[in-house]
């Protein structure tokens, strides 16, 4: 029994919980890796996994040894790297996840800078609004807009987002602005979500986050939709500063009850911690880390000017007096 491809076919197996699935992954016949994994456990005298009709889980010796076997194959892979030159030159395959929205306006044109750069590098951009498991999806680093939970991975914050409300020029000079969130069920609001309408939205008051009914316009799925509708005239929509900054610093959209935003959020970039740190992450993360940084902090500046702007909107417009 070959003890580094039964070690690799269990954490296969493990992961997938699927024998067929992980046979699949590997590129080898079923019946070899069923083979694999019962040697393995026919070698250890214990039973790694627990198997029945509906699902396959780890029995907990199955847990602890899973856990040796990832450090000891990443150990291994480290140490492939290093001998093939990996970790001496900027070169091979990278894979990069962030949300959809900042992915695509901030993230992007930096990996672009990054590949003319560095042209030996090869990058997979995976760009979804979800949480990417680093080690089971093959993810060298991710960009995560949250307050993170203590883990292993190595986190650098870059700055942070916040959620503001916007409207347009041509909007305010119409309605007149706001002057508190529960003003909003007398306006026309745009409300966008993935999963549906809401029809609240969050604001901080009094030292406390809470929610305050809107009046609902126009509703859509996506971000980008939502922003037009507001850039038309068609209402007040609230938005992540990214996703507002370029309309507000055109002058398109203006910030408004500022004083009752929510606690902004950090953005980070984070990573495996590993002994040898290839070079090729090694050069992304000093190449974006401060490009990143530039960026949020352009967004916040332009946003503050958006703001000031905000306590100048036009006054609401009143109609003619009779006879003149």
């Amino acid at each position: 029994m070959d003890r580094f491809e039964a070690m690799s076919a269990f954490v296969a197996v493990a992961k997938a919980a699927s024998f067929s699935a992980a046979a699949r992954e590997l590129g080898i016949p079923l019946a070899t890796m069923s083979r694999r994994v019962a040697d393995l456990e026919t070698e250890l005298g214990v039973s790694l996994l627990r198997r029945s009709t509906r699902k396959l889980a780890l029995t907990d010796q199955g847990q602890i040894f899973y856990e040796a076997c990832t450090r000891i194959l990443n150990e291994v892979r480290d140490a492939e790297r290093s001998v093939t030159g990996e970790y001496r030159a900027p070169k091979g395959d990278l894979t990069v996840t962030a949300p959809g929205g900042f992915g695509r306006l901030h993230l992007q044109p930096v990996v672009l800078e990054f590949l003319i750069a560095y042209p030996e590098i090869n990058l997979r951009l995976m760009l979804a609004d979800r949480v990417v498991n680093l080690a089971e999806e093959h993810v060298d680093a991710a960009l995560r807009i949250a307050e993170l939970a203590d883990s292993s991975l190595i986190a650098r914050t870059l700055g942070h987002t916040r959620i503001v409300l916007c409207a347009s020029p041509d909007y305010l000079a119409r309605r007149g602005p706001p002057d508190h969130p529960r003003d909003l069920a007398k306006h026309d609001c745009i409300a966008w979500s993935a999963l549906g309408p809401t029809s609240t939205w969050w604001f901080r008051e009094m030292g406390a986050d809470q929610t305050f009914p809107i009046h609902i316009r126009m509703s859509t799925t996506i971000a980008e939709s939502a922003l037009a509708a507001a850039e038309a005239g068609l209402g007040i929509v609230q938005l992540t500063s990214y996703q507002a900054e370029q309309a507000v610093r055109e002058g398109r959209l203006v910030v408004l009850l500022e004083q009752f935003e929510c606690r902004t959020t950090p953005v980070n970039l984070v990573y495996a911690s590993s002994r040898l740190l290839p070079v090729k992450l090694r050069a992304f993360i000093d190449f974006v880390v401060p490009r990143l940084e530039q960026r949020l902090r352009s967004i916040e500046k332009s946003i503050g000017a958006g703001i000031r702007l905000a306590g100048k909107a036009p006054a609401k417009r009143r109609g003619r007096r009779k006879g003149s």
